[in-house]
């Protein structure tokens, strides 16, 4: 049972919930709905013979924290509850930013709210805000602490101003909790380097190599040039510690039940700012077995729900997003399976959508597009999607190796394809991309670049191109126009809704040079957006379509995500045809050509779209022609369909 669906229940029975609601009470009521489970989860990772006394630590908490949280809160939480799925709504509108690059801090970001309102925006992923080390710090993911604000951003105060400023204009909040690790910096680092036996405990920390050397069989690399192996020597405590990302980030120890109760303590101190929702960073990692990669293993999901449960109980108004950048059939366990069905995160990214788009567009054809998607496992009714372009991250290619072979194609060489399309290795690839974290052993590789440079901008403004500028600005549109269209939450990155560039700069910063992500963060460009007025210039043309699509999408009540996306086989290998349906109301049949020819498609194929020959193009508020029971597109042109 979906344990959130019980919480609205308790939250409608009970009359006087809604106006003068008794939070000790609803507290106490969901506490008693989730108990069961929570027992569960915690002794299936710690057995009750061993950690009978964690157990009771852990209930003793949650009422604590419950305290904590605000007032403000409380009530925001309240009314979630009886509005329900939240998160599944058509009028939700996401960008991901670094602060400091967009408008220099906090108190910068809020004087730009109203830039937001004027796109459409009304859910912010602000990049890590919190105190990092000075240097090298994985663009702030290696924490020094979880719910202070690092000074270059501004202070606390500043958080809280923003939070309450865009809690007045129902915009939402996303920030991380990096829970699989934490900086050699942290107050616990600090303590065991000191030869605290305790805070060694809260992290993988070993005399010798024995242990490091035994999982160092079966664990891969993540960063296999930058940061090699996944154990590293602190000659303080003369002990080796586990950091698989990078030397500075130290694994979190979670068979120790402390561990759990401390960063649940962390985590509701972060939500307790006005978060609403909490991007779980690296999650598939937070488990340790020898024997194992140490991703995404059962344990680990239980860990996740066990802090879901936790906090459910205590701000049932905030979720997780899963920050699982897996295989297709692993990311659908994010949001639960079996008895933790629909009780894990109720958001994930839908990386796998990200992925194929790319694929597309540089094969020029939707045919891994359509098999990957049309064989992706059913998520529960309650969970949702991020769909997105591009992130701050690289652009992986994890996508079935089977799928690929089934469409006759070799998965080694088309990997290898891609990464050249991208990462400028064919001349006659429009992209200008990069290579990230490639892997000599592997032949793996990843993609990084600007969602512009690498649907072919860039060159073609070198090139002084005028062609070539309006097929790369076609592009541009038709993947936000698909995002926007897709079931889920469409999250677009600050500076792609003007058509930013790549960024070199980092290359003359030491501590960035090595990172080729750095390039697909650029600072926004304020004069640009001074500028938008110039309605020929790209940056407008790309801003005023987003607009435009982004209103129409909050239009579209189809466009909530109930699990109501069907696949339209189109027999045409350069569409991708998907119909949002409704079930009151028109649904809504999104078309686009992924192809720089034009494309023609059978009326047939469009099912009720096509046997009246008259549906309107939403985004053109024009109804569309076919000739000779053919529909004909453009290259790279998108229409969303419905009939009238």
């Amino acid at each position: 049972m979906n344990q959130a669906f019980l919480h609205r229940y308790i939250a409608s029975t009970h009359s006087d919930s809604k106006e003068n609601p008794d939070f000790d009470k609803l507290f106490e009521l969901r506490l008693a709905t989730n108990l069961t489970l929570i027992k569960e989860l915690f002794f299936s990772l710690y057995p009750e013979k061993n950690h009978s006394e964690s157990f009771e630590e852990l209930l003793s908490v949650l009422p604590s924290l419950f305290k904590e949280r605000p007032a403000p809160l409380k009530r925001q939480d309240n009314e979630r509850l009886h509005i329900g799925n939240w998160y599944q709504s058509s009028q939700l509108a996401g960008m991901q930013l670094y602060v400091d690059h967009f408008n220099k801090d906090l108190k910068g970001l809020t004087n730009k709210l109203e830039y937001f309102e004027k796109l459409g925006v009304n859910f912010l992923h602000l990049m890590p805000i919190t105190p990092r080390p000075k240097g090298e710090n994985d663009g702030g993911y290696a924490v020094n602490s979880y719910h202070e604000v690092d000074k270059r951003y501004g202070t606390k105060k500043d958080l809280l101003t923003l939070t309450e400023q865009m809690r007045s204009k129902d915009m939402i909040l996303m920030l991380d909790f990096v829970a699989n690790h934490t900086s050699n910096e942290f107050p616990w680092a600090k303590k065991a380097m000191g030869g605290d036996a305790k805070y060694q405990n809260y992290y993988h920390v070993y005399s010798d190599r024995t242990i490091p050397d035994a999982f160092e069989k079966t664990l891969p690399e993540i960063f296999p040039i930058t940061s090699p192996g996944n154990f590293t020597y602190d000659p303080k405590m003369k002990k080796w510690v586990m950091t698989v990302f990078n030397d500075y980030q130290w694994d979190l120890n979670y068979s120790n039940p402390e561990v759990f109760i401390e960063m649940l303590k962390n985590l509701v101190q972060l939500v307790n700012l006005g978060v609403d929702v909490i991007r779980l960073d690296a999650l598939a990692f937070m488990w340790k077995k020898l024997g194992t990669t140490s991703q995404n293993l059962p344990e680990a999901h239980a860990l996740i729900s066990l802090f879901r449960l936790c906090l459910q109980v205590i701000a049932p108004g905030a979720i997780f997003l899963a920050e699982a950048i897996v295989a297709p059939k692993e990311i659908i366990k994010y949001f639960g399976t079996g008895n933790t069905k629909g009780n894990e995160c109720e958001v994930a990214y839908n990386a796998t959508l990200m992925a194929l788009l790319w694929d597309a567009i540089a094969t020029k054809k939707t045919i891994l597009l359509y098999k990957n998607l049309q064989n992706l496992p059913a998520k529960p009714d309650e969970a949702t999607w991020i769909n997105y372009i591009r992130c701050h991250d690289d652009i992986g290619l994890g996508f079935e190796d089977h799928y690929i072979d089934e469409v006759g194609w070799d998965a080694k060489s088309h990997r290898r394809f891609l990464l050249d399309y991208y990462c400028q290795n064919i001349e006659w690839s429009p992209a200008r991309g990069a290579v990230f974290m490639y892997n000599p052993k592997t032949g793996d590789g990843r993609i990084t670049g600007s969602c512009a440079s690498l649907l072919g901008l860039e060159k073609a403004l070198e090139e002084k191109d005028r062609e070539s500028i309006e097929t790369a600005v076609a592009k541009i549109i038709m993947m936000h126009a698909i995002i926007l269209s897709y079931g889920g939450i469409p999250l677009i990155y600050a500076g792609d809704e003007i058509g930013a560039l790549n960024d070199y700069s980092y290359l003359q910063d030491v501590d960035k040079k090595e990172d080729s992500r750095w390039v697909n963060r650029p600072q926004q460009d304020w004069e640009a957006i001074d500028n938008l007025k110039d309605s020929k210039a790209y940056p407008s043309r790309i801003f005023f379509a987003l607009q435009k699509l982004i209103r129409i999408r909050k239009q579209q009540t189809s466009f909530a995500d109930n699990n109501n996306t069907v696949f339209y086989n189109i027999h045409n290998p350069h569409i991708f045809g998907y119909e949002r349906t409704a079930s009151q109301g028109e649904g809504v049949l999104i078309i686009c050509n992924f192809s720089e020819s034009i494309q023609e498609v059978d009326a047939l194929m469009l099912g009720p779209y096509g046997a009246k020959n008259k549906p309107k193009n939403l985004i053109t508020g024009r109804t569309v022609t076919f000739s000779k029971e053919k529909l004909t597109l453009k290259p790279y042109q998108i229409l969303w369909l419905q009939n009238t």
